[in-house]
């Protein structure tokens, strides 16, 4: 009886060693195949996010669109769009402001982070990591709420 007990002890020990060694390759396996240190969390594919961040009392939107291929951003665009006159800031915009020169700078230092924000993220593949352009907080917290809406778009893949 006690030899009987031995043997299946023994099968046990043997049958998690090798589920647990099986396992601990297939993540190696994952690692090899993906370059990265994580399993992949998103579907490839393009998404869409949209955001006002904390400016909910402006009628700005940011609107982001971005492919990922991989985990990785290999397609960025941006805009800022004005809900009330119905038309998307860009270089231009500051006639809007043309007798109030501090506004007229902020619009061009955000236009500037507008156009940069897509290109740096590409390059650091990373929106925690991403630094706001000096003089255009404004659009960078516009840019980063609308990637991380349409990173849990993303994230909210189908299993």
């Amino acid at each position: 009886m006690k030899t009987g007990r031995a043997i299946v002890s023994a099968a046990l020990i043997l049958i998690a060693t090798c589920t647990i060694s099986f396992q601990s390759r297939a993540k190696t396996d994952t690692y090899q195949e993906t370059g990265q240190d994580t399993v992949r969390k998103y579907k490839d594919g393009k998404y869409s996010g949209r955001s006002q961040s904390e400016y909910t009392d402006e009628p700005y939107w940011g609107i982001v669109t971005f492919t990922l291929n991989q985990d990785r951003f290999t397609g960025i665009d941006f805009i800022i769009r004005d809900s009330v006159l119905h038309e998307s800031f860009d270089s231009l915009y500051a006639k809007h402001f043309k007798d109030n020169e501090l506004y007229i700078e902020q619009c061009r230092n955000d236009w500037r982070g507008v156009q940069s924000y897509p290109k740096r993220l590409l390059e650091i593949q990373n929106i925690d990591k991403l630094d706001a352009v000096s003089g255009a907080t404004w659009s960078f917290n516009i840019f980063k709420a609308a990637v991380d809406d349409a990173m849990n778009k993303a994230n909210n893949k189908p299993e």
